[in-house]
């Protein structure tokens, strides 16, 4: 076992660099390689994040010797065939969220993942907050007594954080996969699967 997992970041976008600012303060982990459409900017990703490799198509970071996990940070409606090509070059892969624009994707993906035997994962970080594993466990408890509804409000995003595409529904943009994907797994994590889904708009 490595002493460090090698990352590449498929993309460059706004969450990639989050994700690039996040990786630098883990110390099992090393960002080596990054993957754009264009050499220009792969290599103003790399020299902002000194990122050693810098390539300018998704397949030559897919086919990277020296990465162990990609992280897919394209828009929505590319993650199946960015994972998926990640997948096939034999890497493990962390998806950014939505993990796929609908149930038959990520069932693609998933079955992609068992026939290569890579990990694939998506990106909700929100699972692993102290936070959230509190209220679950409250919840569990019974300590706000029993739970009936749940209601999430949510405020724009700050500017540049995804706004080109949030009104694209070619992109997947929208509410539900671009804001309330995390709302919605907050209630599985919480109270598991649910038995029926009911939605209203007004």
């Amino acid at each position: 076992m490595p002493d460090k997992i090698r990352w590449g970041i498929l993309a460059t976008g706004a969450i990639a660099k989050k994700f690039a600012e996040g990786l630098a303060v883990l110390p099992d982990a090393e960002l080596v390689a990054v993957g754009s459409r264009s050499q220009a900017s792969a290599d103003a990703f790399g020299d902002t994040y000194k990122v050693p490799h810098r390539h300018a198509s998704y397949e030559a970071l897919a086919n990277d010797p020296d990465v162990d996990v990609i992280y897919v940070a394209t828009p929505h409606s590319m993650h199946k065939e960015c994972a998926i090509l990640c997948l096939n070059a034999g890497k493990h892969v962390l998806c950014e969220k939505p993990f796929a624009r609908t149930a038959a994707q990520a069932r693609e993906m998933a079955a992609v993942a068992r026939e290569t035997g890579r990990v694939l994962m998506p990106a909700m970080c929100l699972r692993f907050l102290p936070e959230w594993v509190w209220v679950k466990a409250a919840i569990a408890d019974g300590r706000f007594g029993k739970v009936l509804a749940a209601r999430f409000r949510r405020v724009a995003e700050p500017p540049g954080w995804g706004q080109q595409n949030f009104l694209d529904g070619v992109k997947s943009g929208g509410a539900l996969l671009d804001l309330h994907v995390h709302d919605t797994d907050f209630v599985q994590f919480c109270f598991g699967r649910p038995r029926a889904v009911r939605s209203a708009g007004y």
